[in-house]
């Protein structure tokens, strides 16, 4: 017998799932029957009534739940009302007498869907340090500033894929694996095969070396660029979005072993369309999330950084900053002070640099263009001769970092190289083998075209939204060196 199934246009017939607890406290309270589920923050007991706080994740403010002793199973119940249990509560919804709260519901039967042993549960009310939350970070997220991160990733996501769709952008998903070093620093984890105990089973091959398996060395991608690059030479518009690895030995609250990047490549765009996008771009996304995650914002303004939703008002409205690399060298020998790292032409920025610049020079968010090409890689742009500043030609190239306060770098990029005789001489400098890089230069053999495109780290965005002093709770399951919790 054939099993017909029938799709209906209601989605919430799609979905028979309980209303959110975020619903719930939108709702007017007209002693409407709710089922809702989540998990017990605190219990409070007065007389003969019980206060629990119920929070499903998916709003900083918990459901209290009102329940009269006197209710059926009460006395089998109650003792295993503990924090952290997972209830499911049919009850009506009233309004509340309670400061700040304009809903409760009044509970007609609560069942435990699973117990949570008060003894050992790590997660009790109070302030727990992030530190001491790092050691337990399958729980972490059931706390008041994780699970507001958690939320604030989530409105961002969603923005910047409303952004770059709106705009006509189409997103690729670039591989994990590659045989490409897009930046050159050799900092990438190697792809190899686990060998068998076992050995061989019959009938089937033994697993190869590691790097054989691909049939030449492969390893984790620090960057999709290069892949997004030969999209964009046939697709005009194009973004990645995933997860990129960096094999740098850094224990450092900056740096992690696997991070998220944003990467979008754009077909007959040089340097100043770079900018523009990119700039439009961290607007869209610091005014969506102003406008829809206030909440969990303001959390991190009391708490964490005070004047947190002033300062993303400040960098969402006002115009951003532009200098030139050796206009920035400039005005950092004339800031008086001495650096940790002494400044000199021809350096890479550091983040003490950076932030001056963004925090103190010109108070907001600011672009620095035009480095030097030795300290860039291979495939930005080489700038003609600039007069002006004593530069021959192809002493630097047409990159732009966007500095942010609190952070330095938040965004960098480039107009990439198109000329091929260009690229291969520096491909050549930089000491890569040109025929294992064969397919990429055939994207300037065939068709060329001005491009670039730029890289937003993901939880240094979330970093600055949050004012997170650490990018290990950017992230939910952060990798570290000698640290891959879960």
């Amino acid at each position: 017998m054939k099993t017909t199934v029938a799709f209906c246009q209601e989605p919430n017939i799609l979905t028979p799932l309980p209303p959110r607890i975020s619903q719930i406290l939108e709702m007017p309270p007209q002693e409407q029957l709710l089922e809702v589920c989540g998990w017990l923050r605190t219990r409070r007991d007065s007389g003969s009534l019980s206060f629990l706080e119920l929070n499903d994740g998916s709003s900083l403010q918990s459901l209290q739940i009102l329940v009269e002793n006197s209710m059926e199973g009460w006395d089998h119940l109650h003792k295993q009302l503990t924090t952290g249990a997972a209830l499911c509560v049919r009850g009506q919804l009233i309004p509340s007498p309670a400061k700040g709260q304009q809903v409760e519901l009044r509970a007609q039967g609560i069942r435990i869907l699973g117990e949570a042993d008060s003894a050992s549960y790590p997660l009790q009310k109070k302030r727990h340090s992030f530190e001491f939350l790092r050691t337990i970070t399958h729980l972490r997220p059931r706390t008041n500033a994780l699970g507001a991160v958690a939320r604030i990733r989530n409105l961002l996501c969603c923005a910047i894929h409303h952004f770059f769709q709106e705009q006509g952008f189409i997103q690729v998903h670039t591989p994990v694996i590659t045989t490409s070093d897009c930046e050159g620093a050799g900092e990438m984890f190697t792809i190899g095969t686990q060998q068998s105990t076992h050995g061989p089973q019959p009938g089937h091959e033994p697993p190869r070396a590691g790097k054989d398996f691909f049939g030449q060395p492969a390893g984790l991608t620090v960057s999709g660029q290069l892949q997004a690059e030969v999209y964009a030479l046939s697709h005009g518009r194009v973004y990645t979005f995933g997860p990129t690895f960096r094999a740098e030995n850094s224990n450092t609250t900056r740096h992690l072993a696997e991070f998220w990047m944003l990467e979008p490549e754009m077909a007959f765009c040089d340097l100043a369309g770079n900018m523009q996008l990119a700039e439009a771009l961290l607007r869209f996304l610091l005014n969506t999330l102003l406008q829809k995650g206030g909440t969990d914002l303001a959390l991190f303004d009391r708490h964490i950084e005070q004047g947190l939703m002033d300062k993303l008002h400040h960098c969402a409205n006002q115009s951003f900053h532009h200098l030139r690399y050796s206009e920035a060298i400039a005005e950092l020998h004339k800031a008086g002070r001495t650096f940790d790292h002494p400044v000199r032409w021809g350096m890479d920025l550091q983040a003490e640099h950076e932030r001056f610049l963004c925090e103190e020079l010109v108070q907001g968010p600011l672009f620095v263009t035009n480095y030097p090409a030795t300290i860039k890689p291979f495939y930005m742009r080489l700038d003609d001769m600039r007069p002006d500043e004593g530069l021959a030609e192809g002493e630097t190239v047409a990159a732009m970092d966007l500095l942010v306060p609190g952070i330095g770098e938040l965004i960098g990029g480039s107009q990439r190289e198109e000329r091929l005789g260009v690229l291969q001489a520096r491909m050549s400098a930089a000491g890569l083998d040109l025929a294992e890089y064969g397919w990429y230069l055939d994207l300037r053999r065939y068709g060329s075209v001005p491009h670039a495109g730029f890289g937003l780290g993901f939880e240094r965005l979330v970093q600055f939204c949050t004012g997170l002093a650490n990018i290990r709770e950017a992230i939910p399951f952060p990798r570290s060196p000698g640290q891959a919790p879960c």
